[in-house]
């Protein structure tokens, strides 16, 4: 491998992982200022960049379409969807640890 093909392959960026606040509010269509709520509340927890903007993880993504689905779903106000997710979540792990130990014994 010679230094140019070197210089190409070093200089292509890493693809980001991930999203800007603009890409999770059009990807979500959840209003900027319900957001900013469940930052506030902790509900969801981005990295912040050193310009002070909000970067999202997946799993940051894959909460909100889950909690707008079941506040329309189910009609329900967004903090009764957030309490919703959370305890979903937790059966989830609950579900997972009793298979865990299952193939313990």
């Amino acid at each position: 491998m010679d230094i140019k093909q070197v210089i190409t392959v070093a200089t292509v960026p890493a693809r980001s992982e991930r999203l800007s606040f603009a890409q999770l509010q059009e990807l979500t269509g959840l209003d900027p200022t319900v957001v900013g709520e469940l930052i506030e509340l902790g509900w969801i927890t981005p990295e912040r960049t050193l310009a002070d903007a909000y970067l999202f993880r997946a799993k940051d993504l894959y909460r909100l379409k889950k909690l707008e689905r079941i506040s329309r779903d189910f009609e329900l106000p967004l903090l009764g969807a957030s309490i919703v997710v959370d305890l979903l979540e937790r059966i989830e792990r609950l579900e997972n640890k009793v298979r865990e130990l299952n193939r313990l014994l």
